[in-house]
């Protein structure tokens, strides 16, 4: 089996393929149509979008228009992040449902703690309240597994220690590469069965100039992003690397091949003193 069908576990039993199909910055329109439908062609089986990002709709479509079943195909999209209140939860869920044109998706998660306009804030109160909202919705079968994004240990422990949760959170969506690990997150999430999902896999792009990833990359006869989406999958978290020509969404979804543990050790000691990259997911 291919590494990107391969699946992580979730808390509640579901199954998610280990790579997942980014499609942040993909303009909506024929753009993420061709995205989508080059994805599934090259074997992707986990498509990830936003109503932030304007192209549930042109998702949908390619879903719609592809030849895999429904069934196979793993659909995660979010709450956006200004969202804070249940009816407000409520309310977009029901609009993003409809703009896929689906009876249900995969994963919902909120895409942030905070409005992004205020990030960094507190809205802790607003949080719980917006969860509420989320167990309804998975209670309603309308959302197989619910989670959260760009959610800091602080933020995830007001959800898990709030006596009014019924339904554990089922990932958190951060950004994660080779060098910038977020491992406080990590473990938080670990020690609480939330599996971790990476956007910006490549730290949009920051790594392709990194001689010493490129020099261990030769060494296992792949290209760098193979590389370095190889190492977050070895590390237990699922990334979600995005691309439009088809060629770059094949190759990143070549990974069938074992970093060695030696190697994995000099990637999780690199560090990155540039760690802030575009965050928007």
């Amino acid at each position: 089996m291919a590494t990107i069908t391969d699946t992580f576990t979730l808390n509640n039993g579901l199954k998610m393929p280990k790579v997942g199909f980014g499609t942040w910055q993909t303009k909506p329109g024929q753009e993420t149509y061709d995205a989508v439908s080059n994805a599934l062609k090259a074997g992707y089986r986990f498509i990830d979008t936003a109503k932030a990002y304007r192209n549930e709709k042109s998702v949908g479509e390619a879903l719609h228009d592809s030849s895999v079943p429904r069934e196979d195909i793993f659909v995660q999209t979010k709450l956006p992040a200004e969202s804070k209140s249940y009816d407000a939860a409520m309310a977009d869920f029901n609009s993003s449902l409809a703009a896929l044109d689906l009876d249900y998706v995969d994963s919902y998660i909120i895409h942030a703690p905070w409005p992004w306009a205020q990030m960094g804030t507190n809205h802790d109160a607003e949080n719980r309240d917006v969860w509420r909202a989320m167990q309804d919705i998975y209670k309603s079968g309308r959302a197989k597994s619910v989670g959260v994004s760009n959610f800091n240990s602080a933020d995830l422990e007001n959800l898990l220690t709030w006596d009014g949760l019924t339904v554990k959170p089922a990932v958190d969506q951060i950004q994660y590469y080779v060098g910038h690990t977020q491992e406080t997150i990590v473990q938080t999430a670990e020690a609480n069965q939330i599996v971790v999902q990476a956007y910006s896999p490549l730290a949009t792009g920051g790594l392709l100039s990194n001689a010493s990833l490129k020099a261990l990359a030769d060494k296992y006869q792949v290209s760098l992003p193979q590389l370095a989406l190889r190492f977050i999958i070895q590390n237990g978290v699922a990334p979600l690397p995005k691309a439009r020509a088809m060629a770059h969404v094949e190759a990143n979804a070549q990974l069938d091949f074992e970093i060695d543990d030696q190697d994995m050790a000099t990637m999780n000691a690199m560090v990155d003193h540039d760690s802030y990259h575009p965050v928007g997911d």
